[in-house]
């Protein structure tokens, strides 16, 4: 070997370590699972991925985030978690119980973190909420434990209220335990209940059409279902003088008539922060699923005037939204 290819080979051999070793780590990947259409969640992604920039994590540049759209197809939630497994992602990201069901089935060693979930221990998804054990943690809705509190609302503004619909996504079986908690404390209040189940977009007409003359309000569940078809549920049921009790504030924005629980965008942020404790090292199961600490009384002015309905001025006062 000739002197200066000898020092060459030298050279290159004592820097290579150090440049291997320079060598950034691949970005931690995220596989966002959203079960609905991006027009309709995309306020909560935002509010996620805008948390995730406040840590630090930069998409494209310290995080990467692979985005997967189910269209409220709940079909796809087996497909697109098996497929987050294949890539072999370093967390999964959902919400609502049939979605975290589904990467829960897809993997128990990948960390999923759930943005929302009604009643996480009664549908199986964890232990308990102080120790989820395995490899999920999340946020809580408490839907069930409010149900009670949304209609002693709805009869300040339907005090005559005896008669209660209730109609929720029977497939969801977070959507049957709050339909149990709500039939519970519907009867402790002394009023009728008549319940009825949809498991598709098709089942929503006849539903309400058959409440004409059997109810005098309707409770209805949220799920991804029920977020869809938000402005049609609200249209039919204006057109049999329905009103709407709901959970979640974006389908009283979209013509229902009051709404009370957590506030999701808010439950979108705080899924950040548990994903960036994991990223960090944290283990999931030991970490706390977290319950919500921030409620939105939001009520549509202009469907009460449609349905005739005087809200009184006191719960106007209390309302942290009104639609008018």
């Amino acid at each position: 070997m000739r002197r200066r290819d000898f020092i060459k080979a030298i050279v290159l051999t004592s820097v290579w370590p150090l440049a291997a070793r320079a060598q950034p780590r691949a970005k931690p990947t995220v596989g966002l699972l959203v079960p609905g259409r991006r027009s309709m969640w995309s306020e909560w992604v935002g509010a996620f991925e805008q948390r995730l920039r406040e840590l630090g994590w930069i998409e494209g540049r310290g995080v990467a985030i692979d985005y997967r759209w189910a269209e409220d197809k709940e079909e796809r939630f087996d497909e697109i978690a098996a497929d987050f497994v294949r890539l072999n992602v370093d967390l999964i990201v959902t919400a609502g119980t049939p979605a975290v069901l589904a990467a829960k089935r897809a993997t128990s060693l990948i960390p999923i973190v759930f943005a929302a979930a009604a009643d996480p221990v009664g549908a199986g998804l964890v232990a308990s909420l102080a120790r989820p054990g395995g490899n999920i943690t999340g946020l809580s809705l408490q839907m069930p434990d409010l149900a009670g509190k949304r209609l002693e609302l709805l009869r300040e503004v339907v005090p005559a209220l005896r008669a209660l619909a209730i109609m929720g996504n029977v497939g969801n079986r977070g959507t049957v335990l709050e339909i149990a908690e709500v039939q519970a404390a519907a009867e402790t209040l002394g009023l009728e209940v008549a319940k009825f189940e949809i498991r598709r977009a098709e089942d929503i007409g006849p539903a309400i059409e058959t409440l004409k003359g059997r109810a005098e309000a309707l409770y209805v569940v949220s799920d991804p279902l029920v977020v869809s078809d938000r402005g049609r549920i609200n249209a039919l049921a204006l057109g049999v003088k329905m009103p709407t009790l709901y959970s979640v504030e974006e389908n009283v924005r979209a013509g229902g008539l009051l709404s009370y629980g957590p506030d999701r965008t808010e439950m979108w942020r705080r899924a950040a922060d548990l994903v960036d404790k994991i990223l960090r090292g944290a283990k999931p199961g030991e970490i706390p699923v977290e319950q919500p600490t921030k409620f939105k009384l939001v009520i549509n002015l202009n469907t009460a005037n449609a349905l005739g309905l005087n809200v009184p001025p006191t719960l106007l006062a209390r309302a942290d939204e009104v639609i008018e």
